[in-house]
């Protein structure tokens, strides 16, 4: 790592309607160095790494870059600098292909001035097989690749600007072990080029294992900057949150199931798509099933064809003991059942909305005055009671949902279901790009509707948290449901074993 510093950012400040979004930061980031910038959502870092970028510009303090105090004007005048950001949430355009997505804004053109497809096609393969990963076409529209290939393609459109500062912001959270890895090996090939790394990730053991510095952010203000060998990961959350906590719920699991009735039964359940093939499961009141398994093996799809939101080709789903048929999401809601989805701004949240309405969004028919129409003292009510148990940190109700941090976004769907009182909850990676103590407020939540009776499913990449959370564990691979697994008989190399168990492998087995 070089000494020399390519970024200086001074006493930088910003502020926003009701918010201070940063108070004075200072730190500065060397060349070849890969700098982790950590703190809870809300914390500030994705307002600084706007400003370096271009998107945002900062009301006091000044960038020096290069030596130079720089004012970038818009994110191109950034690029040209030699800045680029993968940001947390994807901003490719789906409707074109990944050569279009990488080269949009800058594509190269021939002599007569058009577009030279064949060169953008080339340059894109060379950009996809530096990262190595050369199987996607760079003619596929990005609306027919998965969320990792989605994130991975971000990730060549940022170095294919060949970027002496690169920033990212959470560039692990849409992908899987091996994905994971690749980018680290990535990430070490450019600062060996000289090229510095801001790195954001709420994944901790992340920091430690690729970071040289790293800044703490707290409440918009810059807490601590230092060399990764002198903090510890628990220091490091001690920094973020300014207390010590317990980061999980100490769950009481479930041990005898002898005289359980199950709440939910889904039988031989396949989806249109080819998805989810022939999966069968009981969910029993107050359990906590974890659903696990690799990227693209049908969780997802298994959650939403139960709960109406995606096609069904055969299978039969019974609610306490009774079949039932669930033809759309509105079914599913008569039915008791809630869902989480894993697209927070895709999925779930209205943007454009303030925080109460999108607390009240399935719970409107509960808020109807006597002419049908909706109470707005009670709605505000009922809203605020909701923000206070879940301590969701907005300035007001009437807030824009779409200006609070990814947690407090997360907490808002969270209290939507809540306030519905359901009986089933299906919650689709409910810590996805979450801070540790949003994170611990999410188990704790999980455990409290686990005591009141409440059937959840928890889908979730993250092993330690699945482990950690659930009764027993459900894993998938490729569609069908390849083990369930005791909270007492779980640990991390069973659970691996069945993600990766191919059919193969299984025929072979009732072979022998």
């Amino acid at each position: 790592m070089s000494e020399e510093v390519i970024c200086k950012i001074d006493h930088i400040s910003k502020r926003f309607p009701g918010v201070l979004a940063l108070d004075k930061v200072s730190f500065d980031v060397k060349k070849g160095e890969v700098h982790a910038v950590v703190g809870e959502n809300g914390a500030g870092k994705s307002t600084l790494m706007n400003i370096l970028s271009g998107v945002y510009h900062a009301d006091e303090g000044k960038i020096q870059w290069d030596g130079k105090v720089t004012l970038f004007h818009q994110p191109k005048e950034a690029q040209q600098a030699g800045i680029a950001m993968i940001h947390q949430e994807l901003s490719l355009s789906p409707h074109m292909t990944a050569m279009e997505n990488v080269f949009e804004g800058r594509m190269p053109k021939t002599k007569m001035g058009l577009i030279d497809r064949k060169k953008m096609f080339d340059d894109c393969r060379r950009c996809l097989e530096r990262l190595g990963v050369s199987h996607i076409n760079p003619k596929t529209l990005v609306k027919n690749l998965s969320i990792s290939e989605m994130q991975l393609l971000e990730i060549s459109k940022a170095i294919s600007l060949s970027a002496r500062l690169l920033i990212m912001d959470e560039p692990t959270s849409a992908l899987s072990a091996g994905e994971t890895a690749l980018l680290h090996k990535i990430v070490d090939n450019l600062r060996k080029e000289g090229v510095a790394i801001l790195y954001i990730s709420h994944k901790l053991g992340e920091i430690m294992a690729i970071a040289d510095r790293i800044t703490v952010f707290r409440d918009g203000r810059h807490i601590a900057t230092r060399p990764k060998t002198e903090m510890s990961e628990q220091e490091m959350i001690h920094l973020m949150v300014g207390r010590d906590f317990d980061q999980e719920a100490h769950r009481r699991f479930i041990t005898d199931y002898g005289d359980r009735k199950p709440v939910l039964e889904v039988r031989n359940l396949c989806d249109i798509a080819g998805k989810v093939r022939d999966v069968s499961f009981a969910l029993y009141a107050g359990e906590v099933l974890g659903l696990t398994g690799l990227v693209g093996a049908g969780r997802s799809e298994l959650l939403q064809s139960v709960f109406g939101a995606h096609r069904v080709q055969s299978g039969q789903i019974f609610v306490n003991g009774k079949e039932v048929k669930i033809r759309n999401t509105r079914d599913a809601i008569r039915l008791g059942m809630g869902m989480i989805p894993e697209g927070r701004k895709i999925q779930g949240t209205f943007l454009k909305m303030s925080v109460a309405d999108n607390m009240i969004m399935v719970y409107l028919k509960n808020l109807r005055g006597a002419l049908k129409l909706i109470d707005k003292g009670k709605s505000k009510k009922v809203a605020g009671e909701y923000a206070g148990k879940l301590a969701i940190k907005t300035p007001s109700l009437n807030q824009i949902v779409n200006h609070l941090s990814g947690g407090n976004q997360q907490k808002t769907i969270v209290a939507r279901w809540l306030m519905n009182d359901p009986k089933i909850l299906f919650m689709d990676e409910p810590t996805h790009g979450i801070d540790v103590g949003a994170k611990s407020e999410i188990y704790h939540i999980i455990d409290d509707l686990s005591k009141m009776g409440v059937a959840v499913i928890l889908l979730s990449s993250e092993l330690p948290e699945v482990l950690s959370m659930c009764d027993r564990i459900m894993v998938m691979h490729h569609g069908a449901l390849k083990g369930i697994l005791r909270h007492d008989e779980a640990n991390q190399m069973k659970v691996m074993s069945y993600m990766l168990k191919s059919t193969g492998e299984e025929a072979a087995e009732e072979t022998a």
